[in-house]
């Protein structure tokens, strides 16, 4: 009988932590993704990757600040409250160009539950998925479509 109990107990052990670590985090996201947390993560993400893409062009002075990128999001419009998971959000990414020149951009967006996202933007914006280099090589273009991910308790 103890040789039993022993033989079972490990991974009895190993399924009650899974579901105590399950249980612990089933709740998180939908609430925890409000309009707030994802204006505060796209907008310096997408900065960031639009300082990559013009410096993979040859653009040289352009920083996250002289980028100055903001974002206004709403999910699936008036009728729908911005809060939860779906594919149906849009941010208006606004942004001062590597040519100098204030634009804004509608970026597609699906929030994940588990606190992060996938963007897409106008190519006429941030150009094709791929781009040429100084080197005469095309290459991935990292403002063309990316994903990030935002603190779902700040």
């Amino acid at each position: 009988m103890t040789r039993i109990r022993s033989r079972f107990a490990a991974p009895a052990a190993a399924v009650l932590a899974v579901t105590a670590v399950f249980a612990a985090t089933a709740g998180r996201g939908g609430e925890d993704i409000t309009r707030a947390r994802l204006e505060r993560a796209i907008a310096p993400t997408f900065a960031n990757l639009y300082v990559q893409r013009s410096a993979i062009l040859g653009k040289t002075g352009v920083t996250v600040a002289s980028i100055d990128a903001r974002a206004a999001c709403d999910r699936g419009g008036p009728k729908v409250a911005d809060v939860g998971p779906g594919a149906n959000w849009i941010c208006m990414i606004t942004f001062t160009d590597d040519g100098g020149q204030r634009q804004e951009g509608k970026f597609e967006v699906t929030a994940n539950a588990d606190a992060t996202y996938v963007a897409g933007g106008p190519s006429k914006l941030v150009g094709l998925a791929t781009i040429t280099d100084t080197h005469g090589n095309d290459v991935t273009n990292p403002a063309f479509e990316f994903d990030g991910a935002f603190d779902p308790d700040s």
